[in-house]
């Protein structure tokens, strides 16, 4: 009996030990998370190195997805308390990923996010981080010889050239864009040989077999194939008034889920800070060689010049927060290429919003 007794009283005491154990344990990692900077990430997020929120952005290799290289490179998001893991996307690529959970944001083109709206896809465009429509047309030094044209030649001399050519298309938007742009200059697009082909790598290298004669896509393709000496940019937004960003509007966006965002609107605040001052820091350093340096490090495989020469294409925004005209404008140009399903309007609040975003701009 008094053994029994004895070993209920160990077993008690060892009972009481764990659970002060545990208690100890559980102010500790309390005591931890305060002296991290506050509250535990959210659903969706995870703890990252020094109590740092662990994220990952979906974007590709366009010039318009140069803002989160840079404001990786420059510490924006470390200095959000965000760890960044970036995935490789495209346009076909990206919603999917968004929808699986696999990025949490995604650096969005205007036409992939309305086809997105289009199919009741439920995402939230928190920022703008790129105006214009940096695109252009390169032609071959062949074709080019031949309709004696260079790349300052008058645009009426350039379209006539087109106007009986045999052109690329890697997508039915650019290549919706390419006949919106001969249509626009009295030229029939359907006088165009359309050659179709799988990506922008593949025109490049159907341009240098003379397969084809030229073919559109965004920045910097097509000065890096003029910089090598294979080919002519023709038309870009400098030279094309309704691809500036006057005249397009939005070029880019960052782009959440609504039910990551209604979990998580804190990290969205720090993804979105962290991009402004990446945008703001590019609008204003975009004539310095050392931004161009940056970009040929984050876009690999691209010289500085060519970076430096695109960056200037683009519109840079000091505030990345949107407004009713600007996106006006957008769905105007969007809805004008007939590659949607159907013509689309936007709500605020609903499909956009400026909620994340901190007033005044830059950092």
């Amino acid at each position: 009996m008094r053994l029994d007794t004895t070993r209920r009283g160990l077993a008690a005491r060892r009972t009481a030990i764990r659970a002060l154990t545990a208690l100890a344990t559980a102010l500790s990692l309390a005591t931890l998370t305060a002296a991290c900077g506050g509250s535990a990430p959210g659903e969706g997020a995870q703890a990252g190195q020094s109590g740092s929120i662990k994220i990952t952005i979906g974007a590709g290799d366009n010039i318009m997805d140069l803002p989160m290289k840079v404001a990786e490179a420059n510490g924006y998001f470390r200095k959000q308390g965000l760890q960044v893991t970036f995935v490789q996307t495209n346009a076909s690529t990206g919603p999917a990923a968004l929808e699986s959970g696999s990025v949490q944001f995604l650096n969005s083109s205007p036409t992939g996010f309305l086809s997105a709206l289009a199919k009741d896809v439920p995402q939230v465009a928190v920022a703008a981080d790129g105006l214009g429509n940096p695109i252009a047309i390169v032609v071959s030094k062949k074709f080019a010889d031949a309709n004696k044209i260079t790349s300052s030649s008058p645009m009426e001399q350039v379209v006539k050239a087109l106007g009986t050519s045999i052109g690329g298309a890697s997508s039915a938007n650019t290549k919706a864009q390419a006949s919106q742009f001969l249509q626009a200059r009295g030229v029939d697009p359907a006088k165009v040989k359309w050659v179709q082909l799988p990506s922008p790598a593949a025109n490049k290298a159907a341009l240098n077999s003379g397969q084809i004669d030229w073919f559109m896509t965004g920045q910097p393709t097509p000065l890096s194939i003029e910089q090598a000496g294979e080919g002519l940019v023709v038309a870009d937004p400098l030279r094309v008034p309704e691809w500036s960003p006057e005249r397009a509007g939005y070029g880019e966006f960052v782009v959440a889920r609504k039910d990551y965002l209604e979990k998580n609107p804190e990290i969205a605040k720090k993804v979105v800070a962290a991009i402004q001052e990446a945008t703001a820091y590019m609008n204003a350093h975009v004539d310095d060689p050392a931004l161009a340096e940056l970009a040929a490090k984050a876009m690999e495989g691209t010289s500085a010049p060519v970076l430096q020469a695109t960056l200037k294409q683009v519109g840079w925004p000091t505030s990345v927060a949107m407004d009713e005209a600007t996106w006006k404008k957008t769905l105007d140009f969007v809805n004008g290429l007939g590659v949607l399903t159907k013509a689309m309007t936007v709500t605020a609040e609903t499909d956009w919003t400026n909620k994340y975003v901190q007033p005044g701009g830059g950092s």
